[in-house]
């Protein structure tokens, strides 16, 4: 290989003679691995001899590659020639042929990077801001020097940490918040950068006889200081020879190629985790998909999750006029079109915008395949003010507008968009959401109250800084017009405010305080507001403020929900409330004396969390209940999630419920109470019924849902939604109905199947090395889930003409199929470019799969319901856990020649001898080395031997562990988990297992005058047992699960529920049962409920006929001013376990009870009894419970909830 370097010299150090030609040698190694020993590792050499010269056109530049066809490759175009600028040794204007591409530049830039040093002769220790490869940098150099050789030795290290300019792209985080406070805690990656240089004193200046750099990256998921994976690149230079150069160099046409800064490639095309040819890509893409089609018909194929990641990177290659070629020649066949439209969503720039609008304009999509096409291509698209200029036309496109759905769904894509973009650029254009601000003002100029809030929930998704002024014209307080409003506008414009809490969280403090601060305002606005505004993390003097307004407020849900968040937040452990839990500490001692004994009838905000600093990882949830004065439901219900990991916050899903014409229903209605219990469930469903009784456009629920903090769908169940329901499940439903047609297709046979391939994410952070090569870290996740139904139902007779008539039909269902979901996870670290891999890469599969044959049959005259299951006949996995790190390297050239070789080794010897020397005489780890080899496999079964089929779980765990890489060490190697039905071999083979139910016939009456006896006099009341048992009543349950052998009477269990009412106690009793003529074993329960006393009693025995073992628990309540509730144990003879069990408890519960607050009471009890005492009192309740040697108490304890009916129970 061969290049020319044409140059500009100046006479300063380091400097060359334009008249002499440099041949100087050049190696650069890149390793990636654990940098441990006996652990593979990847790695990439180059090496070669090049010359520079001034004045003339020279060969002799080579590089020695392991991959022949990859080193033709790279001739091809290092045998062009190269020119640049060097002066006062700094390299600039690298100019080469237009063709060559600009990986090949990128590596020419990390050779040039050796002449590219700023040498000061009068000071020794200097610092100065500098371009490189790795940027705009901050450099430090220390200059020693030889008198005696008259060479300089320079030390420069490149903090690239601190740039002012920095070559690094981020993709794929635009959605998580990144937060300062969490990466004060730990940092996951960190790089360091030395370059040594030797300049030797010349005529003319200084010549660089040696230069060498090294730079390593440790990267971890975790906190590097656990443990991590190493990228090493190392790069050394020396000068051979100098000569006299001989005629004239002759450059050809030649391109400015930039300077010294490393150019990162447009596009992305290549996935790191897999080398692909995208050459022709079309006809491969078809083959692909008609593939992928067939192979996840009729079940989940987990192997063909690489072939969806190859589509994928094929679909990026393509073209424009491709993708409209590939959909003439998919779409025709819908398994082909689903899969095509699946994962063209995943061309994440204007060419899906195009195709998409296309599809629009030309409407040959129906409504739901646009809506889950354009949510997902919106959500994938790259963060460019371009693409939202594009993405614009889809707000006005017709088509959009022809379902409500698929107009919700555009709208709010459009903003998810737009916060992807101003996350990246900094001030974000009003212009991204103009669109959205027109929309919310006409929609409040013209009252359309579907408008304003499908505009405010897009607003919200935006999160554009400047949408603030249109948002208060929608809030309470600050606009007279919005006083006017409905409540459930206002509630979606104080949500809309939650993106805006962290990019503007001082505007959004003023509004959410002001909000709180007024008690005219609905309480469930304000309560709204209290959550934003401790999302915007105030600080001290804010939370003052809180309290101050809490501390008179009047409204008790107010205060209580607001409250209960403070007290939350003052428990958490996240770094981002690192400083807000403190000043909710401060606000909450303050607020205890007035709030802090309010029940969980009022709003309350749960909040729980976790996080770990050495894992750099925590989660957190959060569960709120918003109620008004008046309600017996709450008015809001919202839940929504938090992962916390290196640095970011990621909102994983929030699911909220509002209720208000459900609340509607329930005001004012006399007889209803707070005490459900006492209500009648018939008076519920009556007021349930008149629901037509609301608005129109007073929905009975608003239901939305947000995943990675952009809301994604909602629906409003009106009076519309709620008729269609009812009228399809209508029994007297006709033919016209669609249950009605399903019921038809059922006793055809049906056939359904569904697959949904899916990238949930995918993250690139790529950053430059000194030789030129990209150091990247990347993580994929991916998903397949594949569904198959086959049914055949019998009906007779069969129905005619209504619904109604399956209410006396004996039905027979007959149903196989398959439902199953293969997740891949894949983490990559090394150098990854268009021509060649090499890396550490994590792959891991999760397979969960069911399967299931299943006859079901129906009696209706004898109420007998029979289900039929066939026993697995081979293995069937129903969970599936595997993942490896391995050593990869690929190129482009030999993709046959692809390694994956796992980190851990997997000989045995290994094991052997690691395990000698890592121990000392005495059998002890050795501490220097730190070192233990880690391999069990462990199998568990549990058999149903009766069934002839087993549960069984397998894992396998090869692990090299170095204590000191703690907690990394625990995921580094291979891994296997197994969970899955096995079939056991029997004396006799079962044919079919068999479920019977049979309930009591529908004229079973139970004479309350009657006592009976049942099995072996276990139960006797009242009458003798001879004539308890002539008067035994039938069982009002009876379930059987036998398994059926081809010669022999069935086997298996039985157990039947009885069930007498009087007019003094309700008796219910529970006997099962093995059905053989050789087993007595029993199980017999027996319950009183004592409607007089307000008791309950339960006993339980089982055994040879019910007798070796007993258990008998006792419930009382008791009345009067101060009512309880009063809860005992008893036992005699009890298994082993049990024993055990109860032991451990006896042990854990003196300590634990200490941390809660109770107080001891050490005093000898009832060695086979344990009881337990609630007790209403003043200050709350007070709880008793003794244990045969202890007994702990406390008083006055706060109720969490409200213990309605306890007072009327006891009363009765």
């Amino acid at each position: 290989m061969c290049w020319l370097l044409f140059c500009l010299f100046e006479e300063e150090l380091p400097t060359l003679n334009p008249k002499k030609t440099y041949e100087y040698k050049y190696v650069g190694m890149v390793n990636v691995g654990r940098d441990m020993p006996d652990l593979a590792e990847a790695g990439i050499k180059l090496q070669c001899t090049f010359k520079i010269t001034g004045v003339s056109m020279q060969n002799g530049i080579m590089f020695t590659l392991l991959a022949p066809n990859l080193t033709k490759h790279l001739a091809a175009e290092l045998t062009r020639p190269f020119t640049f600028e060097y002066t006062k040794g700094q390299v600039s204007d690298i100019k080469a042929a237009p063709e060559v591409s600009n990986t090949i530049v990128n590596i020419v830039r990390g050779i040039l990077g050796f002449l590219h040093v700023t040498v000061k002769t009068t000071q020794r220790a200097y610092e100065l801001t500098e371009v490189g490869i790795h940027g705009v940098c901050q450099s430090s150099y220390v200059i020693e020097e030889n008198t005696t050789t008259k060479e300089l030795y320079v030390t420069q290290v490149v903090d690239i940490a601190n740039c002012q300019q920095k070559v690094a792209i981020y993709d794929g985080m635009a959605l998580t918040e990144e937060n300062k406070i969490s990466k004060e805690r730990g940092e996951n990656v960190v790089a360091t950068v030395k370059y040594a240089y030797t300049v030797k004193s010349t005529g003319s200046g200084g010549l660089i006889t040696q230069a060498s750099a090294n730079e390593r990256h440790h990267f971890s998921p975790f906190n590097v200081k656990g443990g991590n994976s190493k990228l090493q690149a190392i790069r050394n230079i020396v000068l051979l020879k100098e000569t006299d150069t001989v005629g004239k160099p002759v450059t050809g046409q030649v391109k400015s190629k930039g300077n010294l800064m490393y150019q990162i490639e447009k596009g992305l095309w290549q996935m790191p985790i897999l080398m692909t040819d995208l050459t022709k890509p079309v006809p491969k893409i078809i083959d692909l998909i008609k593939h992928l089609a067939q192979d996840n018909i009729h079940q989940l194929n987990g192997a063909t999750s690489a072939d969806v990641l190859n589509l994928i990177q094929l679909l990026r290659s393509t073209t424009q006029e491709d993708l409209e070629l590939l959909w003439k020649q998919l779409s025709t066949n819908n398994e082909h079109r689903r899969w095509f439209l699946d994962t063209v969503v995943e061309v994440t720039d204007e060419r899906v915008l195009k195709f998409l609008q296309k599809r629009f304009k030309a409407a040959d999509i129906s409504a739901n395949e646009a809506g889950q096409t354009l949510l997902l291509a919106f959500n994938h698209l790259s963060a460019k003010l371009e693409l939202v200029e594009m993405a614009k036309e889809f707000l006005t496109l017709p088509f959009s507008k022809s379902h409500i759905l698929l107009w919700n769904t555009v709208v709010l894509s459009y903003g998810s968009l737009v916060y992807k973009v101003c996350a990246r650029v900094n001030p974000c254009p009003v212009i991204t959401v103009q669109p959205l601000l027109n929309m919310a003002t006409n929609g409040l100029a013209k009252g359309v109250k579907e408008d304003m809030v499908v505009a405010l929930k897009a607003l919200g998704n935006a999160g554009h800084p400047l949408s603030i002024k249109t948002i208060i014209k929608f809030l309470p307080g600050f606009s007279a017009k919005a006083d006017t409003l409905p409540t459930s506008v206002k509630t979606v414009a104080v949500q809309s405010l939650r993106h805006l809490a962290i990019r503007d969280p001082h505007k959004v403090q003023d509004i959410t305080l002001t909000i709180l601060a007024q008690r005219t305002i609905t309480a469930e606005i304000r309560m709204l507001a209290s959550i934003i505004l401790l999302e915007t993390k105030p600080p001290v003097a804010v939370i003052s403020l809180v309290t101050e307004i809490l501390l008179h407020e009047s409204d008790l849900q107010v205060a209580s929900f607001a409250y209960s968040r403070l007290r939350s937040l003052a428990m958490s452990r996240t770094p981002d409330n690192h400083y807000l839990s403190t000043a909710c500490n401060i606000a909450v001692k303050t607020l205890a004396r007035k709030l802090g004994r309010l029940s969980y009838r009022f709003s309350q905000a749960l909040r729980l969390d976790w996080f770990h600093d050495d894992l750099l990882a925590g989660a957190s949830g959060e569960f709120f209940i918003l109620r008004n004065g008046t309600s017996v439901i709450p008015t809001s219900i919202i839940s929504k999630g938090k992962l916390h990991f290196i640095g970011r916050i990621l909102q994983l899903v929030e699911l909220g419920v509002r209720a208000e014409g459900l609340n509607e229903l329930f005001k004012d209605r006399s007889g209803i109470t707070k005490d459900f219990e006492v209500m009648d469930f018939a008076t519920i469903m009556k007021i349930l019924s008149d629901f037509q009784s609301l608005p129109k456009d007073k929905p009975l629920l608003s239901v939305y849902a947000r995943v990675f903090g952009q809301e994604v769908s909602f629906v409003d169940l009106n009076q519309d939604v709620i008729q269609k329901i009812l009228k399809s499940m209508s029994l007297m439903a006709s033919k016209e109905n669609k249950v009605w047609n399903i019921i038809q297709n059922l006793q055809k046979g049906l056939s359904w199947h569904w697959t949904k391939p899916f990238l949930t994410f995918e993250t690139r952070f790529i950053q430059p090395t000194c030789l030129g090569l990209p150091a990247e870290i990347s993580k994929y996740y991916f998903s397949l889930t594949a569904i198959n139904v086959n049914a055949k139902a019998d009906f007779n007779p069969p129905p005619k003409e209504h619904l109604h008539e399956l209410i006396n039909a004996d039905i027979s269902l007959d149903t196989a199929g398959f439902s199953g979901s293969a997740k891949d996870f894949f983490a990559f670290h090394g150098i990854s470019t268009d021509l060649f891999q090499c890396g550490a890469q994590l792959n891991s599969k999760t397979i969960v799969s069911l399967p299931w044959k299943i006859g079901m049959k129906r009696n209706t005259n004898d109420n007998n319901y029979e289900i039929n299951l066939v026993p697995t006949k081979k293995n069937t996995e129903l969970l599936t856990v595997n993942f490896n790190i391995y050593a990869v390297s690929r190129n482009i050239e030999d993709l046959s020649l692809a390694k994956m070789t796992p980190m851990t080794p997997e000989n045995k010897d290994y094991e052997e001898n690691a395990s000698m020397e890592r121990k000392d005489t005495d059998g002890s780890i050795d501490e220097e080395k730190g070192t233990e080899v880690y391999h069990p496999k462990l199998k568990y079964c549990a058999e149903a031997s009766i069934y002839g089929t087993a549960i069984c779980t397998e894992i396998e765990v090869q692990r090299v562990h170095y204590l000191k890489e703690y907690p990394l060490y625990y995921f580094l190697g291979y891994t296997r988990f197994t969970c899955q039905l096995q079939p056991v071999k029997t004396v006799k083979p079962v044919e079919k297992i068999k479920i019977q139910i049979h309930g009591a016939p529908p004229k079973h009456t139970a004479d309350n005058n009657v006592c009976h006896a049942t099995m072996s006099g276990f139960t006797i009341s009242g009458l003798s047992l001879k004539q308890g048992l002539e008067l035994t009543p039938d069982p009002v349950l009876t379930v059987k699960v036998l398994a059926f052998s081809p010669k022999g009477k069935p086997r298996g269990y039985e157990g039947s529920a009885y069930y007498t009412p009087t007019t003094q106690m309700d008796d219910i009793e529970l006997i099962i049962s093995e059905v053989a003529e050789e087993v007595n074993w029993k199980i017999c329960a027996d319950a009183n409920i004592d409607k007089i006393q307000s008791g309950a009693k339960a006993h339980f025995k089982w055994g040879a006929e019910c007798q070796p073992y007993e258990v008998a628990v006792k419930v009382s309540a008791v009345g009067g001013t101060k009512p309880s509730i009063n809860v005992e144990i008893n036992w005699g003879a009890v298994p082993a376990f049990i024993q055990v069990v109860g032991q451990r408890i006896r042990e854990y519960l003196p300590g634990m009870s200490y941390l809660m607050g109770f107080h001891q009471k050490h005093e000898k009890n009832d060695e086979q009894e344990v009881s337990a005492t609630l007790a209403s009192s003043q200050e709350g309740f007070d709880v008793k419970v003794k244990i045969p040697e202890l007994t702990i108490y406390r008083h006055g304890i706060s109720p969490p909830f409200e213990f309605v009916g306890l007072k009327a129970t006891c009363k009765k």
